[in-house]
């Protein structure tokens, strides 16, 4: 069964402390490794981007329990669909911190059908191809 992948963007709540993150993305890790997810968040302080892929009953499930964590509201669904192969490694949850013009750079950029171009193609990078040149560097330093 080919995996599928849901990214969005949301605003922290203002009384966010990094404890109460920490424990968020510590729940979600344990979670989303039984439910066979990889995930990734791209936080700049005050808000986020969330990438995640796996197989669709836990996807669904991953994301439903996202959507509902009091830390954060005002959640917008960028791109959701299927994905070929993972594009992240397997990480059940991982926080990366972002500038703000970093995040507001990958939330505007092209995310249809989680693009990722072959070979030598120009043009601007899709957000896909974003994520991964942001996350890859990270995944290689361990």
């Amino acid at each position: 069964m080919p995996n599928r992948a849901v990214v969005f963007v949301s605003e922290a709540t203002p009384q966010l402390a990094v404890e109460h993150l920490a424990a968020i993305m510590a729940d979600a890790a344990r979670f989303n490794r039984n439910a066979g997810i990889s995930a990734v968040t791209l936080y700049d302080g005050r808000r986020f981007l969330v990438y995640m892929e796996g197989p669709p009953d836990g996807l669904d499930v991953a994301f439903s329990r996202a959507a509902g964590v009091s830390s954060h509201a005002e959640l917008i669904e960028l791109a959701r669909g299927r994905v070929g192969q993972r594009r992240l490694p397997y990480w059940p949850m991982r926080c990366v911190p972002l500038s703000p013009p970093e995040l507001v750079q990958l939330v505007r950029a092209d995310w249809t059908s989680f693009l990722q171009r072959e070979g030598d193609q120009t043009g601007p990078a899709t957000a896909m191809e974003m994520l991964v040149g942001l996350v890859e560097p990270i995944a290689k330093a361990g």
